[in-house]
């Protein structure tokens, strides 16, 4: 059997990047896929060219930081698809600069977004999973959210911050039945990694032990782990996917 086989999924940041790979990665191994993603004609594009499955696939586009469109949106789901079994906070951006040339927007647009985002839907799904006694919740990080990153101050407050909440929640939400971790890629060969200078991905490859970029569907497959029967006594950990960067 498929390990995902009955299964209902959220998977935020869908459209493109790691998050399309998550979706296809679910599809394959059994799940209905409900794909939110704030880009209309990418999602829209993804789910058209994986129709025809056995199981659904669903796309909706959600701003994660809105609290209110990520209520109505998770409403939806649980009435177009079911329930929902598992929620993938995948959705993230970068706005990357200094300390001094960091302006107040850029710290605030990746704050809504990387951390008030998983925030307003793990609290969105929440009463659905505790009054079902069983869930998965499972947080992007980031190995910079461990160590720290040169020009990143937004990014890695965010990802250091999906940290404790992860820790937060397996703590409050384990005793319900609902298993909450997160994993923290390293460099991974995505669109946006695609759009810096060779010398810079050529640098990530270097400090990597195993001398490559990380592929979307090593995150993929670490997500799909975590949300299998495989991970039922895993909580609360923050599971590091980079190759061995941080060696």
């Amino acid at each position: 059997m498929k390990r995902l086989t009955g299964k209902t999924a959220v998977i935020t940041g869908g459209a493109q990047g790691i998050g399309k790979a998550t979706v296809i990665k679910f599809l394959g191994e059994g799940a209905d896929v409900a794909v939110w993603d704030i880009d209309e004609e990418k999602g829209e594009s993804l789910v058209a060219d994986l129709g025809g499955k056995e199981q659904r696939v669903i796309f909706y586009k959600v701003n994660v930081a809105d609290s209110d469109e990520v209520k109505t949106a998770m409403q939806n789901v649980i009435n177009d698809l079911g329930k929902v079994d598992i929620l993938i906070n995948n959705a993230g951006i970068t706005k990357d600069a200094t300390l001094k040339k960091m302006t107040q927007e850029q710290w605030q647009q990746v704050i809504d977004v990387n951390l008030t985002g998983v925030f307003n839907c793990t609290q969105a799904i929440t009463d659905h999973m505790i009054e079902r006694g069983s869930g998965r919740i499972i947080n992007a990080s980031s190995v910079v959210g461990l160590y720290g990153n040169f020009g990143q101050t937004n990014y890695v407050a965010t990802k250091a911050g999906v940290i404790g909440m992860t820790k937060v929640w397996a703590r409050e939400l384990g005793r319900k039945g609902i298993c909450v971790n997160a994993v923290a890629p390293g460099f991974i060969a995505t669109e946006m990694v695609a759009a810096m200078p060779e010398k810079v991905i050529q640098m990530m490859e270097e400090k990597t032990p195993l001398g490559r970029l990380g592929k979307p569907e090593d995150i993929a497959n670490a997500y799909c782990f975590l949300a299998s029967d495989e991970a039922s006594f895993i909580n609360g950990a923050t599971i590091c996917v980079d190759g061995g960067i941080v060696i």
